[in-house]
């Protein structure tokens, strides 16, 4: 390490050891400079300034007062005051923010500095400002060209190491700093040599991008009571972890939940990626790096980083080192230095998405309950249904004579409810679970659709009695409280004849037809399609804001609505659901559309067909307004059918009914959403060979995996019962 330490290192020579050498010496203008910063008060003349330069160098010359330094990168020798002279004149304009005791503190202390990006302008700024005088400096990587939108270095530098360069550029600032290099970077088997030589750094300034060696610095730097600074170039935040003072202080301020180093090495890259994204908090990043970080792996290779957020990124750190050095800040935490809040107005935080307030209901009457518990089974049952983002649109009545079926206005419509359809699909799904449970009970169900009753809201009167002679067990009543979306992605394992001709027959039995899409090519292409339209609902506005209001993005808040799309159950790894947050804010996803990105947006659905054993299209050809009632009931028996047959099920059904939507006029989009909608639908058709008279009911793909890891909650099924108490 040293012999390559003095192959660049310059070093102090004679002045006759100097001959053809290019020569630097500007000692007379330092020494001139020297006595006016001693003599402040008065503009000395120049004859003045002559005579005390004579009576401070005494009978010494001028050539040979001082120290040579020669600097082999540049082919050039500089002559330079003597070490105490030098920092006298050079650090002059630093008194009195920085006083002449506090500087010479300063110049004591020994700084690590890993990851020479943001690093690499806080090295330089430490050797400006005279901050440090001992500096440790690691980085594997070379300058490239991509590095120089933000690293001060000219092209000439490139291929050269980090380190290196960083150490030349502080010399070239101040001969006499001592520095030692790490060009290899921080790694276990130099992590001791890098925190101490002799005596422990006083302080780290941590900037590197691996995340093992993150946690591994911290918690060396714990051990030895080190402070650790990181900057992160988005919105100037900082942290701060004072271990020197707090040696029992969590990593990254508790946000790894008390990870360690070791437990990295188990992890995914894609779920080291969500470790890192806890740690600088989704809802804290930008509004431009957050629509970058959508975009990498897309359009952009990596995190975009600007030389004006590194320069200010630079300027913290090193105002942070000075503080804590001078005992003027001695506390931890995360501290931001908004240059757009501060400057102007802006707003640059995620936004956090509301909740969705739940709607209240009246419960079942307490003396109805007990006169009619079957009634109430029947309701349980009958709310188990499936329903788009698990809006749960539907009111019961009980008049002691019929179960009414009705839209809850507060819980439908939307811009995926196009005319009601989704609601009634999933009220006919309702229906067909109230039916199968009255069976169980041995009763007789005898169903009314749509009667005249007045309410425009009031979609089927169903009406109970005793079935006469044996009654069968339905199979597929088992399967109505189990049966439930699963996400989960499996190997894509073919469906067997005898399962596809059990959904074939769930579905024909009442009154639907079944496509089954298991060819490979056809697959990508269908899921082409659905990406496409993944990436509309993400950058249109209305779409959006539909979209997270569904979202439930704590237990907590789930567990509180039971409804919508608790988060859990998209069965997200670490990097995707840290994507999604991101995408939570839509000045976000409005940056993204306004730079042409979102691809990245598209590949859940490839990823799905992917993981998926078939995408299935279950439709009608019925012209009956009430053809999605009827398809609900179609529905939920070829649901029941592949939860019977453990079959994983998740509907994919979101595009279809913005086609409706399209088709109709494109009421509440955009023409260009419109126009994309519909051009969409020609292909989607196309694909699965769909007739002019065809009705798609519900796109959902099956798959032989593992139950969910979590079901979607439901409110109490009292909530939705309403019960006419009549008075004897």
């Amino acid at each position: 390490m040293e012999k390559a330490l003095e192959a660049w290192r310059p070093l102090p020579l004679a002045g006759e050891a100097l001959r053809g050498i290019r020569l630097r010496d500007t000692l007379d203008a330092q020494l001139r400079e020297l006595m006016e910063v001693r003599h402040p008060a008065a503009a000395l003349p120049q004859e003045e300034i002559s005579a005390l330069t004579r009576h401070h160098l005494r009978d010494t010359p001028v050539r040979e007062y001082g120290h040579w330094f020669f600097y082999p990168w540049l082919d050039v020798a500089v002559h330079v005051l003597p070490r105490a002279e030098f920092d006298e004149v050079r650090l002059s304009r630093n008194r009195n923010k920085i006083t002449t005791s506090e500087q010479a503190r300063l110049a004591e202390l020994q700084i690590g500095i890993a990851g020479l990006s943001v690093g690499q302008s806080t090295a330089v700024t430490l050797a400006m400002e005279g901050v440090g005088g001992r500096f440790v400096l690691a980085d594997f990587d070379e300058l490239s060209l991509s590095n120089m939108n933000r690293l001060r270095a000219g092209i000439h530098d490139i291929g050269i190491n980090k380190a290196v360069m960083t150490a030349r550029q502080m010399f070239e600032i101040n001969p006499y700093l001592e520095i030692r290099l790490f060009p290899d970077g921080v790694h276990d088997h130099n992590l001791d040599a890098f925190l101490c030589n002799g005596s422990a750094l006083d302080l780290l300034v941590e900037e590197c991008d691996d995340m093992y060696m993150k946690f591994r610095m911290r918690e060396a730097a714990r051990t030895r009571r080190i402070p650790v600074l990181m900057e992160t170039s988005d919105r100037g935040m900082i942290d701060v972890e004072r271990f020197d003072l707090e040696p029992e202080r969590p990593l990254f301020h508790g946000r790894v939940n008390g990870m360690q180093a070791s437990d990295l090495c188990v992890l995914t890259p894609s779920q080291k990626v969500g470790v890192a994204m806890s740690i600088v908090g989704v809802d804290s990043v930008s509004t431009r790096m957050a629509a970058s970080a959508v975009e990498i792996g897309s359009s952009l290779r990596t995190w975009p980083q600007l030389a004006s957020a590194v320069a200010l990124g630079s300027g913290i750190n090193v105002d942070t080192a000075r503080r804590i050095a001078l005992g003027e800040l001695r506390e931890s935490g995360r501290f931001y230095v908004d240059l757009e809040r501060l400057v102007g107005t802006s707003d640059t935080v995620i936004e956090t998405v509301p909740a969705t307030p739940a709607v209240a209901r009246a419960p079942l009457a307490s003396s109805q309950a007990s006169a009619d518990p079957a009634i109430g089974e029947i309701v349980r049952h009958a709310t188990a249904a499936p329903s788009g983002g698990n809006a749960q649109p539907w009111r019961f009545h009980w008049n002691g004579d019929r179960l009414r079926v009705m839209i809850d206005a507060a819980r439908s419509g939307g811009l995926l409810d196009f005319a009601h359809r989704a609601t009634h699909l999933a009220l006919g799904a309702a229906v067909e679970n109230a039916t199968l449970h009255a069976n169980s009970l041995g009763w007789e169900t005898r169903a009314q659709d749509f009667p005249e009753s007045g309410e425009a809201n009031v979609v089927c009167d169903l009406r109970f009695s005793p079935r006469t002679g044996i009654s069968t067990p339905d199979p597929l009543h088992p399967h109505v409280l189990t049966r439930c979306t699963n996400r989960r992605l499996g190997p894509s394992t073919p469906l067997t004849d005898d399962e596809r001709d059990a959904l074939h027959a769930a579905a024909a039995l009442r009154g639907a037809r079944l496509i089954v899409i298991e060819n490979d090519t056809t697959l990508a292409a269908l899921a082409q399609v659905l990406g496409r339209g993944d990436r509309l609902r993400f950058l249109s506005r209305p779409l959006h804001r539909e979209l997270m209001s569904e979202l439930r993005w704590s237990v907590q808040e789930a567990e509180a609505a039971r409804d919508g799309i608790d988060l859990r159950t998209l069965e997200l790894n670490g990097v995707d659901l840290a994507a999604l947050r991101l995408t939570a804010n839509w000045r976000v996803m409005d940056m993204v559309g306004c730079i042409g990105g979102g691809r990245n947006l598209e590949k859940f659905a490839l990823e799905a067909a992917k993981g998926s054993s078939a995408f299935c299209l279950l439709y009608t050809s019925s012209p009956a307004t009430d053809a999605w009632f009827q398809g609900g009931k179609a529905m939920q028996r070829v649901w029941l059918t592949a939860t019977a047959l453990k079959l994983g099920f998740q509907p994919m059904a979101a595009l279809s009914y913005l086609f409706m939507r399209a088709e109709s006029g494109g009421e509440g989009l955009s023409p260009d959403e419109t126009r994309t909608l519909l051009e969409l639908r020609a292909r989607y058709r196309q694909l699965l060979k769909l007739g002019d008279d065809d009705r798609e009911l519900l796109l959902f793909r099956v798959a032989k995996v593992a139950p969910p890891s979590t079901r979607a909650l439901r409110r109490p099924w009292e909530s939705h019962l309403d019960v006419e108490i009549t008075k004897s």
